[in-house]
């Protein structure tokens, strides 16, 4: 009894040695980013890590098709609203909530989950899903070399803007 509970006591010591040692080194290589915006007392604040492309083929390739993505890379992407927001046809009440996506070449599907602090989209629990709006990439000429979200103004919200390697997708957030 007593080597499995040294055994158990050197496991926990490990772990909280190693968890934060191989957080610094994810977040070295896909660092966390924060996109900001306040207008008319709606504010939204999105979390996420920066993966680069590095040469890679980008979606379709390294973020699959037809698959939910964490939006970004390390723990889930987490969007916070001040107010209550439309996100597609559904009234979304002020909280904060993990966006995942499921990209496609045709039309993306961006969800607002209830659960935060996920890890990955390998925990994504679909029942938790609140609201989901469609959204078509749109394809630019220029690279994005690191994912970035960003929010642009717009008439009674703003666009949550989701750009890397030659895609951009736009998600209208308005105030409902």
């Amino acid at each position: 009894m007593k080597k499995v509970l040294l055994a158990l006591v050197g496991l926990v010591v490990l772990a909280a040695i190693a968890l934060p040692l191989l957080r610094k080194y994810t977040k070295s290589h896909s660092p966390e980013a924060v996109a900001q915006f306040e207008q008319n007392g709606l504010g939204i604040t999105v979390r996420y890590s920066q993966p680069s492309k590095k040469g890679r083929e980008i979606f379709g390739g390294l973020v699959p098709f037809k698959q939910v993505w964490r939006t970004g890379a390390n723990e889930a992407t987490e969007i916070t609203f001040t107010r209550d927001v439309r996100w597609g046809t559904q009234t979304v009440k002020a909280g904060t909530y993990t966006l995942f996506t499921i990209p496609d070449a045709a039309e993306w599907t961006a969800l607002l989950n209830s659960q935060t602090g996920q890890w990955g989209a390998y925990t994504h629990q679909p029942a938790k899903d609140v609201a989901q709006a469609k959204a078509k990439p749109e394809t630019r000429p220029e690279v994005t070399e690191k994912f970035t979200i960003t929010l642009v103004p717009a008439e009674n919200g703003a666009d949550l803007q989701l750009t890397w390697d030659k895609t951009r997708v736009s998600i209208p957030v308005r105030l409902p």
